[in-house]
């Protein structure tokens, strides 16, 4: 049988169709890359301590969407922080501990990443335009810039996609500090962190761009056969 990926999702208000409503959304593209990397997709909302659903899970995929709630590095929300929510935050962050408890293959995406980082005892760059060394790293507010990111030798995204490649931008914040994760990329221009992985568990990579955007399905390939074990 295909391994079952859990997939978080946000609930912001929405329109679609006539309605405009406050709803449990995710990009299709998700859907899409998990589909094609021969996973089937498990949509997870944030409605509390969801790691009753692990269970029925083989592997895990932290998606992007709002910023995360300062408090959760003991931080005052500054001036653009302004869209986070902190029963995403308490959610995801029951999740991402659970699943590493049992060794869960899990992927972290954009937010994804920036949480699992925070979950290890990370911190953030608020906003990196007002970040010295960050300004202009890239698109954000509905812009999608790219740039270069070196990946670290001996790293497991090194051995999936290489030492370099092409990624795009779209977020606004980024990870100051991973915890305790290894970090496995950083942007080319600015020396963002750009990936983290823990290599003490059988597959744990966060990664700052959208992958399923870019069309980068060997991150998906390779968390749904990690999933098959």
């Amino acid at each position: 049988m295909n391994p079952v990926i859990g997939i978080t999702c946000f609930i912001k208000d929405t329109s679609y169709g006539n309605w405009k409503r406050n709803a449990a959304i995710l990009p299709s593209a998700y859907i899409s890359m998990v589909s094609k990397a021969g996973g089937v997709p498990l949509i997870i909302p944030p409605a509390g301590d969801m790691t009753v659903l692990l269970g029925s899970i083989d592997g895990l995929i932290v998606s992007g969407g709002p910023d995360i709630s300062p408090a959760n590095y003991n931080e005052e929300p500054g001036a653009m922080t302004t869209e986070f929510y902190p029963e995403q935050d308490y959610s995801e962050m029951g999740l991402i501990k659970e699943a590493l408890d049992r060794d869960m293959p899990l992927l972290g995406i954009c937010r994804g990443m920036q949480i699992l980082s925070v979950a290890h005892g990370g911190k953030m760059h608020q906003h990196l335009d007002t970040t010295p060394g960050h300004e202009g790293h890239g698109g954000f507010a509905g812009e999608s810039t790219e740039h270069g990111v070196i990946v670290e030798e001996n790293s497991l995204l090194a051995s999936l996609m290489g030492n370099s490649f092409t990624v795009n931008s779209l977020h606004h914040q980024g990870v100051s500090d991973p915890g305790s994760l290894t970090v496995s990329a950083r942007a080319e221009h600015d020396g963002l962190i750009e990936g983290v992985e823990r290599d003490d568990k059988r597959f744990c990579i966060g990664v700052q761009w959208h992958p399923e955007r870019k069309g980068h399905g060997l991150l998906f390939s390779a968390l749904v056969e990690a999933a098959r074990g």
